[in-house]
C-alpha cells in the first residue's frame, strides 16, 4: 500500500470516540488501483461465488431478508453495469484474496495501537467491499464486528441508532441473531428520529460501534466503500453473555440484558462458554 489511510489526526479522532460513538474520520485511500471497478470486477472473478451478494437496491429501509428481490445478473454483470442495473452489491471475506488481505491488514496495522489499549487484540479481522447503484438503499441491520466503513468513490448517507436502545432492537433479536438469524431487523417509521445521519464523501470514513443499526442510501452517483472490521474480546463477551441469555430465557427466566463497554459481562460468558466446553466433552453438541 503506498498510500496511508489513517492519518495521525484520523488515529486521534478515533482514539477519543472508540468503541461506543460513532464518528467520522478522514482517509487516504481514494483513487486505490485495488479499489477501482475493474480491479473489483477481477476480484469477483476470484472469489468464492457464495462471497458475492447482490440484489436490486430499489429497497425499503426495513425489509424482510425472505422478500429481498434478485436482479437477474451475474456478478460480473452486476458490475460492470453498476450504473445502471439499480443494483446493491458486497463482495464479503476480501482478506480470503491474498492482495486484498495485504491491504487490509496494512491498514488495520495503522489502528492497532490505537484500539488495542481499550479492547485489546484486533481479532477476527476481515474486509467487505460494497458497490452501490445510484440511489440504493441498505436496509436496517446490525453487525457484530467494530467496523469503519471508507468511503471511496461516491456519495452515501449511513443513518446510526444507539447501540443500546432495546426499544429498537429487543433483547430477543439480539439473542436471535447470535443463534444465526439474519442481520436485518425490523423497522417503524417512529425509528427515524432516534438516528444520527452521517454524510460520507470519497475521503470520509465512519467508524460504526458493535451492534449499533444502521442504514445507508446512497446519493446520485455508483458508491464504492471498503469496510474493515475486527472482533475484539469484548464483542465476544457481548455475544457469549447473549446465548447465555438466550438458554435462560428458553427456561422461563427474563435475564439482564449484557452491558454496553465499559461493562465487560464476564459471568454470563464464561457460563456459557463453560456449557459449550462441557457440551464438546461429552459429544452433546451434535459433532
Amino acid at each position: 500500500m503506498t498510500k496511508q489511510a489513517f492519518a495521525g489526526a484520523a488515529r486521534e479522532t478515533l482514539s477519543g470516540a472508540y468503541p461506543e460513538r460513532p464518528i467520522l474520520l478522514d482517509h487516504g485511500l481514494v483513487g486505490h488501483p485495488l479499489l477501482e471497478l475493474d480491479a473489483l470486477v477481477e476480484l469477483a472473478r476470484r472469489i468464492r461465488p457464495v462471497d458475492a451478494e447482490y440484489n436490486r437496491g430499489d429497497l425499503p429501509v426495513g425489509l424482510d431478508p425472505a422478500q429481498t428481490p434478485a436482479n437477474g445478473l451475474s456478478a460480473e454483470e452486476t458490475l460492470r453495469s453498476i450504473e445502471q442495473c439499480g443494483s446493491w452489491m458486497v463482495l464479503k471475506f476480501v482478506e480470503q484474496d491474498p492482495v486484498y488481505r495485504a491491504l487490509l491488514h496494512e491498514i488495520l496495522a495503522e489502528l492497532e495501537d490505537t484500539v488495542r489499549p481499550t479492547t485489546g487484540a484486533m481479532l477476527k479481522r476481515e474486509g467487505f467491499i460494497f458497490v452501490s447503484s445510484p440511489g440504493a438503499v441498505t436496509p436496517f441491520h446490525f453487525d457484530p464486528e467494530h467496523n469503519i466503513l471508507l468511503q471511496i468513490r461516491g456519495r452515501k448517507t449511513m443513518t446510526v441508532f444507539p447501540a443500546d436502545d432495546e426499544s429498537l432492537v429487543s433483547a430477543e433479536a439480539h439473542e436471535a441473531f447470535h443463534d444465526g438469524g439474519h442481520r436485518n431487523l425490523g423497522w417503524r417509521d417512529d425509528f427515524a428520529g432516534c438516528g444520527t445521519p452521517f454524510e460520507l464523501d470519497p475521503g470520509r470514513a465512519l467508524y460504526v460501534p458493535v451492534k449499533a443499526p444502521h442504514w445507508v442510501q446512497n446519493g446520485p452517483e455508483v458508491s464504492i466503500s471498503l469496510s474493515i472490521t475486527w472482533r475484539s474480546e469484548w464483542s465476544y463477551r457481548e455475544e457469549y453473555a447473549r446465548r447465555m441469555n438466550a438458554l435462560l430465557r428458553r427456561t422461563g427466566l427474563r435475564p439482564a440484558s449484557p452491558g454496553r463497554f465499559p461493562s465487560q459481562n464476564h459471568l454470563k460468558s464464561l457460563g456459557y462458554r463453560a456449557i459449550e466446553k462441557a457440551k464438546r466433552v461429552t459429544g452433546l453438541d451434535g459433532r
